[in-house]
């Protein structure tokens, strides 16, 4: 369930409103969720701010951040702050939430992911086995 909400992420960065935030709120929330929430100095204020500073950040790949705007000779430009990355430092949104990550959970996957190497998953099994299960039965 994600700990930040759209109002929230629209209060750091503009958004089009015609643009449902739940897709990049629930990107950043898997992240973060991943990243960050099994740590135990992590209270769940410091979790939401990590998150909507990340959705916000994820945002910027489907609506760029202009840090540049012309107009002339009746053509328009703009140049956008950001570049064809992978990085969470693509953004001052992602600078951000890498900042509020005081324990590097972000930045630590931020270099594994520059470095062409993919995030490692496991499994902890904390069942009983088969033979556990009848054991108990059999008591």
């Amino acid at each position: 369930m994600a700990r930040t909400t759209s109002a929230a992420v629209s209060l750091i960065i503009e958004t089009d409103v015609t643009i449902s935030l739940t897709s990049f709120i629930e990107a950043a929330n898997a992240l973060v969720t991943q990243c960050c929430a099994s740590s135990d100095t992590y209270t769940a204020a410091n979790l939401e701010l990590i998150e909507r500073w990340l959705s916000a950040h994820i945002y910027t790949n489907r609506d760029p951040r202009a840090f540049e705007e012309s107009v002339g000779r009746g053509a328009a430009s703009q140049k956008t702050q950001s570049r064809v990355d992978l990085g969470f430092d693509t953004s001052h949104y992602g600078q951000t939430a890498m900042r509020l990550d005081w324990e590097g959970g972000l930045s630590a996957l931020n270099e594994q992911v520059k470095k062409g190497k993919s995030p490692t998953a496991s499994v902890t099994w904390l069942g009983k086995t088969k033979a556990e299960v009848q054991a108990d039965l059999n008591d």
